[in-house]
């Protein structure tokens, strides 16, 4: 089960560094602290965790299109960041979906009838 939820877990930790960096200290401990939210065993929690890694792949996605941008307007090479940055968002979108997985859902949420809706 921990296995499962390893890419969440990452995907949370670089999203919080994400916002570190941008000088966003609480944003940035929130974020990379959200899937501890899992510990609740609530529906209300996944569905928290979920929303955070959705909009933190638009997050990903806003940032490649903003550095592209800037880069592409001083002649410099963008594709390779924008390729990385494409892939980071991916992996964020898919730990958001792999907490819809039925094995995870059942293992998170502490009713299992919960688990089904």
């Amino acid at each position: 089960m921990v296995i499962r939820l390893v890419p969440v877990i990452l995907s949370s930790i670089v999203l919080g560094a994400h916002f570190l960096r941008g000088g966003s200290v609480f944003i940035a401990v929130a974020i990379a602290a959200s899937p501890l939210l899992l510990l609740a065993r609530r529906q209300w929690a996944l569905w928290t965790v979920q929303a955070i890694l959705a909009l933190g792949a638009l997050e990903w996605i806003r940032t490649l299109a903003s550095i592209a941008a800037v880069r592409q307007a001083q002649g410099m090479p963008w594709l390779r960041m924008a390729v990385i940055l494409g892939v980071v968002a991916a992996v964020t979108l898919a730990s958001a979906f792999l907490l819809s997985a039925r094995k995870v859902r059942e293992r998170v949420v502490l009713s299992p009838e919960l688990a089904e809706a």
